[in-house]
């Protein structure tokens, strides 16, 4: 147990009001709605600097999921439980033509400002979106944006078939853009809870909203702690000082698998995967990026380190999509293969200390990733083990500046990372960050005049099933040229003291804190 954490976590507690210790206890009323004395305290291990999430503003980073996930903010369309696109802040929209979209507003919603949403508000909001955020910006091609009442009229610069999809990216969360944004980056959305503090890295404080349009949020008074040591947060759950935890360790399962807790789980599109960086020499070479491919045991990490909770990934896509894994043609956990192909590539353990070697280079790998996802260092450990077994050196850095470290070509040669690779349920969205001449976050420079071809017709496809087949097209170029390896997806849990009811895993990964969460009766 790493007492620093706890005493981090004593000290944060210890200065929020004296009502928060005693979790769920409330007072109700004839009509069940919850009036006085609720606190709620959540634990979670991603909400920091270290993931892009520094604060609420949606339009910082990837400081959407923070806002839409503790309750802040919401979408114009959100996504079911099955990721098909429904209304949430809109009502309707009509396709007018390949570049025209008119959208219609939900009535009688305000913001946590007072000031009432309408098509100028979502006019103000998307604009400045799109003028500070690079990759909505990107994402959405828009041209221009009228308001006439509760109706927006988008137009995009190119067909944007998937515009929808991506108006329901966390970082579309509408936000009044009136009431401003702090220096801290607190905002005010439409949604359930109101956000009065932050601590980047450290505490959120929320309030109900007492206005909220869809129903009455069930508990007076939030707080979200970051406790990014799995340690600390399991101690902190089992000592009653939260009420629910997102990021336990899995070994720590078994300790909340009794009748005081409530397990919430589902199969995301999270997926823990490797970018090969093709500005490293030694991973220019094809052999060394197929036997990284071939070598790695994903099985054997899910099952063992993982302890069942994910499941192996195929491609970039869980099997459940139509455009899944299932769809796909991976390299197989292969071994004595990819030392096959090693040696017929000049790589040789010539004196025998079980590393290769090839023109006076040994075959190292510096393997670049990050501690607060607490399957990527599990993930680096498996997988120093598995290319070892065929003469890989492999150096791990897990830190948490890796966000610094992999802008520098020169400092790594594999980065292992997490992400939901379809959050808009639309399969455009991985390779459109990653994978692309244009994308924010191609790590590692990959370029394929194939993939770029195959996303400029995906970019103007509006049929679902041709987009389907041309992301399947798409998975395997990527897979052919073994830029990036996919090792598993996520089966997402959340843990809840036994009277707290209404807090659900979703498969795209940032529906939390909603208006359901409430004590148990």
């Amino acid at each position: 147990m790493k007492k620093s954490g706890i005493l981090l976590v004593f000290l944060i507690l210890l200065s929020i009001a004296p009502g928060l210790l005693s979790g769920c206890s409330s007072e109700q009323d004839s009509d069940d709605t919850t009036i006085t004395g609720a606190a709620f305290v959540f634990g979670d291990t991603t909400f920091n600097v270290e993931n892009e999430e520094p604060d609420v503003n949606p339009h910082n980073m990837y400081s959407g999921w923070a806002c839409i996930r503790y309750g802040i903010g919401e979408t114009l369309f959100r996504y079911s439980d099955t990721m098909e696109i429904e209304p949430w802040l809109a009502t309707d929209y009509e396709l007018l033509d390949e570049l025209t979209w008119r959208i219609t507003l939900r009535d009688n919603v305000a913001f946590s400002s007072g000031r009432t949403l309408d098509g100028q508000a979502v006019k103000e909001c998307l604009e400045h979106l799109v003028e500070v955020h690079d990759r909505a910006c990107k994402d959405l091609m828009i041209e221009t944006i009228a308001a006439d009442g509760q109706t927006v009229t988008i137009t995009t610069t190119e067909p944007r078939p998937a515009l929808l999809n991506y108006l329901s990216d966390p970082y579309g969360c509408i936000i009044d853009m009136k009431a401003g944004i702090t220096d801290n980056g607190i905002v005010a959305g439409t949604g359930p809870y109101i956000a009065e503090s932050l601590v980047s890295s450290q505490e959120l404080n929320l309030i109900r909203n007492e206005n909220y349009w869809d129903g009455f949020p069930g508990f007076e008074r939030i707080t979200v702690l970051t406790i990014s040591d799995g340690d600390t947060l399991t101690m902190a759950l089992q000592s009653g000082e939260l009420d629910s935890a997102y990021g336990l360790p899995y070994a720590s399962y078994p300790l909340f698998r009794n009748e005081d807790y409530i397990f919430s789980s589902c199969a995301t599109s999270r997926c823990f995967f490797v970018h090969m960086n093709f500005e490293s020499q030694i991973i220019q070479d094809g052999a060394v990026r197929q036997a990284i491919a071939m070598g790695i045991d994903k099985e054997r990490f899910v099952d063992d380190l993982l302890d069942g909770n994910g499941y192996p990934a195929a491609g970039v896509y869980p099997d459940s999509f139509s455009f899944g894994g299932d769809a796909v043609t991976e390299k197989n956990y292969d071994p004595d293969g990819a030392k096959v192909i090693l040696e017929e590539a000049g790589w040789v353990d010539s004196d025998g200390d079980g590393i290769r070697e090839k023109d006076g280079q040994t075959l190292t790998i510096r393997w670049l990733t990050y501690p607060s996802r607490q399957e990527l260092p599990l993930l680096a450990e498996s997988v120093q083990a598995d290319l070892g077994n065929i003469g890989f050196d492999v150096v791990i850095n897990s830190t948490a500046d890796h966000n610094s470290i992999r802008t520098d070509p020169g400092a790594w040669d594999v980065y292992a990372s997490a992400m939901v690779t379809a959050p808009t349920g639309d399969p455009a969205y991985f390779f459109t960050t990653h994978c692309l001449d244009s994308s924010s976050v191609n790590n590692g420079h990959y370029h394929s005049d194939t993939l770029e071809s195959l996303a400029a017709e995906l970019d103007g496809t509006f049929d679902t099933a041709r987009r389907a087949e041309l992301a399947v097209e798409m998975q395997q170029t990527i897979l052919d040229d073994d830029a990036f390896v996919f090792c598993s997806h996520l089966q997402m849990s959340i843990i809840s003291k036994s009277d707290v009811t209404g807090l659900t895993a979703h498969p795209c990964d940032f529906y939390e804190i909603t208006v359901d969460l409430r004590p148990a009766k």
